[in-house]
């Protein structure tokens, strides 16, 4: 079943946090909601019983350059394009908004995805 990427979704302030653990990471919960209050903009996706299974953000200071961070899939949606999805949509809105260079840093075992996803490997990152 596609699942449609929504920029700017209404997020509970536990959701990221639930996610991040089901993903392995630490919660993190001290980070939100000011998280999503302060990024440029945000991306996810619900199943169909609203769970939160993708999110992800561009942080930066709104001018050229913006930084993608937390690509998160719940471990029960990948390898269904999601992840993929969920990169595409927030590089088109990092164009939307006219933020010509995203940067991401990654894992060497990561960046055949970010190829995938339509950015460049360079020495400093992508």
């Amino acid at each position: 079943m596609p699942y449609d990427i929504h920029i700017d979704l209404p997020i509970q302030p536990h959701e990221v946090p639930d996610l991040r653990e089901a993903v392995g990471w630490e919660r993190r919960e001290q980070d939100y909601p000011a998280l999503l209050e302060r990024c440029q903009f945000y991306a996810g996706a619900r199943d169909e019983h609203q769970r939160l299974i993708a999110f992800g953000y561009i942080s930066g200071m709104g001018l050229q350059h913006g930084y993608l961070e937390d690509i998160l899939i719940h471990p029960d949606y990948r390898h269904q394009h999601l992840g993929t999805s969920l990169v595409r949509t927030l590089l088109q809105q990092a164009r939307y908004n006219q933020i010509e260079i995203v940067t991401c840093t990654f894992t060497e075992e990561h960046a055949y995805f970010y190829q995938k996803c339509g950015l460049t490997l360079s020495k400093g990152g992508v």
